[in-house]
C-alpha cells in the first residue's frame, strides 16, 4: 500500500498514522509470507514435522504392545507359574511382538524335574532332581532378553530418529551458506540502479539466511525434547515394569550353581550305589542259603525218598524171585 506525501498534508494526523500501521502490517504479512515460502525453510519445516509423525506413529505402536504384554504377565504369580507354564508358553508364542524372544529365552528355564522311584512294593515315590530347583528359573537374566534394545528401539528405524536433530541443525549452516553464496551471485554493478536494486535483494538473502538456521536449530531443539520426553512417558515406563514382573517371575539361577547341585545329588546317588555292591555278597549269601533250603533241599530229599522206594521195589522182587541184581548191591 503506497501513501503520497501529499496525502500526510490533507489528511489529518490520526487518519495517516493508522493508514501508515496498516501499511507496516501488511508489508510484515507479506515479509512473512515470503519468508515461510522460501524452499530451504519449508525443507527444514517439512523435515521436522515428518520427523514428529514418524516418531509418535512408532511409539505409539511400542506402548501399544508394551501394555498388551504387561496386561498379560501381570495376572502371574511365582507360586502358580509352574500350573500356568503352557498358557503363558502358548500366548507368548503366538504374539508376533515377543515370540522370537520368548522362543530364545524358553530354552534358558530350568524346569522342577522330578524322578519316579519304585519302593519294595511295588510303588511309586517322586524325587525332586535338585533339592534348590522348586520352581521355573532361568539361568540367562530375564533382562538379556527383555530390556530397551529389543522389545523399544529394534522395533523401529531408531538410529533415523537419533539423527533428526544432527539432521536439522545441519540444515541450518548449509541452507544459509546457500543463500548467501545466490545472493552474492545475483549483485550487478552495471549501473546504479541495478547495483541499489542487488543490494537490497542480497539484504533480503541474508535475512532468510539467517533465520533458516533460526528455525533449524529451533526445531532440532524442539525435537529433541520431545522425543525424550515421548520416548520416556509412552516406552520407557511400561518398560521398567514389564522388566521388573519378568525377573519377579523367574529367578536366576547361574548354570554352574545347578550344575553343582546335579553333582551333589550324583554324589548321593554314587554312595548309595557303593553300600549297595558292597553289601551285595553278604545279602548273595542269605539269598542262596535261603533258596537252597527252600527248593533244592526238599527236592533231594523227594529225590532220595524216590530212589529208597525203587529200592525197597527192588528187594522184594529179588526176593520173590530168588535172583539178585546190581541195583540191589549198588544200595
Amino acid at each position: 500500500m503506497s501513501i503520497s506525501f501529499l496525502n500526510f498534508k490533507v489528511l489529518p494526523y490520526s487518519l495517516n498514522y493508522a493508514i501508515l500501521q496498516v501499511s507496516v502490517i501488511d508489508g510484515e504479512i507479506m515479509n512473512l509470507v515470503h519468508i515461510f515460502t522460501d524452499i530451504p525453510i519449508l525443507i527444514v519445516i517439512f523435515t521436522f514435522l515428518f520427523s514428529i509423525i514418524y516418531c509418535m506413529k512408532n511409539y505409539f505402536y511400542v506402548s501399544k504392545n508394551l501394555k498388551i504384554l504387561l496386561a498379560f504377565i501381570s495376572r502371574f504369580k511365582k507360586t502358580d507359574l509352574n500350573f500356568r507354564f503352557k498358557e503363558i508358553d502358548e500366548w507368548m508364542s503366538a504374539n508376533p511382538y515377543v515370540s522370537a524372544l520368548w522362543l530364545e529365552f524358553k530354552n534358558t528355564l530350568v524346569f522342577s524335574e522330578s524322578v519316579a522311584l519304585k519302593g519294595r512294593n511295588n510303588d511309586l515315590t517322586y524325587k525332586e532332581v535338585s533339592s534348590t530347583v522348586q520352581n521355573i528359573q532361568t539361568t540367562v537374566d530375564p533382562l538379556y532378553f527383555f530390556n530397551e534394545e529389543t522389545l523399544i528401539t529394534s522395533k523401529f528405524n531408531n538410529k533415523f530418529l537419533q539423527t533428526v536433530p544432527t539432521i536439522l541443525t545441519g540444515f541450518g549452516p548449509l541452507f544459509t551458506f546457500l543463500n548467501i553464496a545466490i545472493a552474492f551471485g545475483k549483485i550487478d554493478f552495471s549501473s546504479q540502479e541495478k547495483t541499489i536494486a542487488s543490494v537490497a535483494g542480497l539484504m533480503s538473502s541474508m535475512q532468510t539466511a539467517a533465520l533458516v538456521s533460526v528455525i533449524a536449530v529451533g526445531s532440532s531443539l524442539i525435537f529433541l525434547m520431545f522425543e525424550r520426553i515421548s520416548f520416556q512417558l509412552m516406552c520407557k515406563r511400561p518398560l521398567s515394569i514389564c522388566e521388573d514382573i519378568m525377573g519377579k517371575l523367574f529367578d536366576n539361577i547361574s548354570s554352574e550353581k545347578f550344575l553343582l547341585e546335579l553333582l551333589k545329588e550324583t554324589k548321593i546317588q554314587n554312595n548309595s550305589i557303593s553300600n549297595l555292591i558292597t553289601a551285595m555278597p553278604q545279602q548273595f549269601k542269605v539269598a542262596l542259603n535261603s533258596g537252597i533250603a527252600s527248593n533244592l533241599v526238599p527236592y533231594l530229599e523227594n529225590l532220595i525218598f524216590g530212589i529208597n522206594q525203587v529200592n525197597k521195589n527192588m528187594k522184594e522182587i529179588v526176593k520173590n524171585g530168588g535172583k539178585s541184581d546190581d541195583v540191589d548191591d549198588l544200595f
